[in-house]
């Protein structure tokens, strides 16, 4: 496949956001719905506004739609700049302590399921499944500098270079990957190729044949042609590729994580158009869950995360953790558990 033809669904993926609106001039207003954090649920919100903007309700609802990372997103949110975060992993303790001091209260609300994936180019005909300490041995600190070499994976391998590309510091997948693979979200090496945008990792798997990446599932599935993804050996030994299927029945693990939205609930309470628009964003989460190519959660759980919603049910139910390797029906029942102590909300 020539050049060009690798990098057009990339082209396609990015230029979306030109169609929602997000113009300079619209982000100064002060009725502007301002929406950052994981690029990891980017693209639902992101064809949430699209959609809205068609109804009569959204046709004048202003937006600034950024693509930050998580951890950006959560600093922006607790600091008040911006009213919906999207994280593709539960607020940290630090970032609780933040939220608190600036009197943010916020209602937290999953709203799909997501596979870590693990990609290589197709030229690659090695690479075909991998285990977690195959994983950490080339992503953890003590591979910085050291291992470069395919072969210094796995024996089996062969003697050629190795390019990385990931998400940077400021990435949920970085932070969830790492504490997955390396036992804590900081133990990574730095030296390989970072971006926030998942589009620059895509594309740096395109165009490099023994290159490898990490990123959420939607954005394979957006360039299945043009990747390859490999399979983990999961914890009962079975090398399992990601999947819609895969992530529902428990097998994808411990790659598989949950995926939020942080509601500011003062603006929630204050501003009827960013209540009119969250609303319909959870009328429609089957949908655009599903079109955005990442895993919806069961019918019966979205109608407990709109109750969530419309109960003003404050707080996380993570405590500041950061889970990992949590299957659907795990994360659904710390969602939803409200028998936290305050230390934990």
């Amino acid at each position: 496949m020539g050049s060009s033809a690798a990098i057009r669904p990339v082209i396609l993926l990015a230029g979306v956001s030109a169609a929602v609106g997000l113009t300079a001039a619209t982000a100064q207003s002060s009725d502007t719905i301002r929406i950052s954090g994981s690029s990891t649920v980017h693209p639902i919100t992101r064809s949430a506004i699209r959609e809205f903007k068609s109804t009569a309700a959204g046709a004048t609802s202003n937006f600034k739609l950024s693509e930050t990372g998580s951890s950006a997103g959560f600093r922006q949110f607790c600091s008040g700049t911006i009213v919906l975060a999207n994280a593709s992993r539960p607020i940290s303790a630090k970032e609780l302590r933040s939220c608190k001091t600036n009197n943010i209260s916020f209602i937290e609300l999953p709203i799909a399921f997501d596979a870590i994936t693990v990609v290589v180019n197709p030229a690659n005909s090695w690479a075909n499944s991998l285990t977690i300490n195959e994983l950490s041995r080339l992503w953890s600190k003590q591979a910085q500098g050291k291992i470069s070499q395919w072969n210094q994976v796995n024996l089996d391998f062969p003697d050629v270079g190795i390019k990385l590309c990931g998400p940077g510091m400021d990435s949920g997948t970085f932070d969830v990957f790492n504490k997955t693979v390396n036992g804590s979200k900081t133990n990574s090496r730095t030296d390989y190729t970072s971006s926030e945008d998942d589009n620059v990792l895509v594309r740096c798997v395109m165009e490099n044949k023994d290159a490898l990446a990490y990123f959420g599932y939607a954005y394979f599935k957006n360039n299945a042609k043009s990747l390859k993804s490999v399979k983990i050996i999961n914890p009962e030994g079975q090398a399992t590729a990601p999947s819609r299927q895969s992530v529902q029945n428990e097998k994808y693990q411990p790659l598989a994580r949950p995926l939020f939205l942080y509601v500011n609930d003062q603006a929630l309470r204050k501003n009827k158009n960013f209540r009119q628009f969250v609303s319909y964003y959870l009328r429609n989460i089957s949908s655009l869950v599903n079109s955005s190519n990442y895993i919806p959660l069961p019918d019966s759980t979205y109608r407990l995360v709109d109750a969530k919603l419309y109960r003003h049910i404050l707080g996380t139910s993570f405590g500041g953790d950061l889970p990992v390797g949590l299957t659907i029906g795990q994360a659904i029942d710390r969602s939803f558990d409200q028998h936290k102590t305050s230390a934990h909300r």
